[in-house]
């Protein structure tokens, strides 16, 4: 499949909005998926779909040697300026997670939280993960699942898309499906897969929507390609369906993912 268009315009699309604000909400994921690889002081540690750096700065901070990488160059740049300003060494790279390019076995570790989902070639995307990751090494990858939260978001969304994705391109959410992280990657690595649960906090539906509309990519993209009557419908639909999630004076909306760990063969 030929995906390069595609991925031209996700790239852009990732990259209109400051993605750090929404990466701010994930923290406690990060903390997991890098509590759970444990990387050590001179390891060599590969950050896949990097995005501005919540992940790759945690690492960090534990001594490793750590490489971000990411097909948006704006989200590289934020990157880049946010480790400078914290005084971490980092090496970024602007790359693709289907083509990544280091040599085999370069890392002990590779991770990846949610970003390794949107490359549209799962297989590619799967195979490099092994590729880069030593004999022995860890795997980890943090995958919002399709029956979650998340999935349900993504389904209210999808009304409002002014057309459906292209056929031959699978669905994100299959990563967070345990039995298809096993058909990519169980040859490679030996895996343990379990599900967590993040809730989603907030003030009220307009707040998360006034964060996700200015800061998600994905949704000020979508948000900007609409006319004004159907972007003030999204904008209701997006309150309404988060105020369900109401626990007195706060949103609490459930968010379900896998914590994928894995030992290279």
């Amino acid at each position: 499949m030929a995906f390069d268009q595609l991925k031209k315009k996700q790239s852009a699309m990732w990259g209109s909005a400051p993605f750090e604000r929404v990466a701010d909400e994930i923290a406690d994921i990060h903390d997991v998926l890098v509590d759970a690889v444990d990387p050590q002081p001179d390891e060599a540690v590969l950050d896949v779909a990097s995005g501005t750096g919540g992940v790759t700065e945690r690492i960090a901070r534990r001594s490793a040697q750590v490489t971000g990488i990411d097909f948006a160059p704006t989200l590289v740049a934020t990157a880049r300026s946010r480790a400078g300003d914290a005084g971490l060494d980092i090496r970024y790279d602007v790359g693709d997670a289907e083509a990544l390019p280091y040599e085999d076995a370069s890392f002990d570790v590779v991770v990846s939280a949610f970003g390794h989902m949107f490359a549209p070639d799962h297989r590619a995307a799967a195979a490099e993960l092994a590729r880069v990751c030593r004999p022995g090494g860890r795997l980890g990858l943090a995958c919002w699942t399709p029956e979650g939260g998340i999935g349900d978001v993504f389904r209210m969304v999808a009304s409002f898309q002014p057309a459906p994705p292209p056929p031959d391109v699978p669905n994100p959410l299959e990563w967070g499906r345990p039995e298809y992280q096993q058909e990519l990657l169980a040859d490679a690595f030996e895996l343990e897969i379990a599900e967590h649960e993040s809730p989603q906090r907030g003030e009220s539906g307009e707040q998360i929507w006034q964060l996700t509309s200015t800061s998600f990519g994905p949704s000020k993209t979508l948000l900007d390609s609409l006319d004004p009557e159907r972007a003030e419908e999204y904008h209701q639909a997006t309150v309404e369906f988060y105020e369900r999630y109401r626990e007195g004076d706060a949103i609490s909306h459930p968010r379900h993912y896998l914590l994928t760990i894995g030992r290279r063969r």
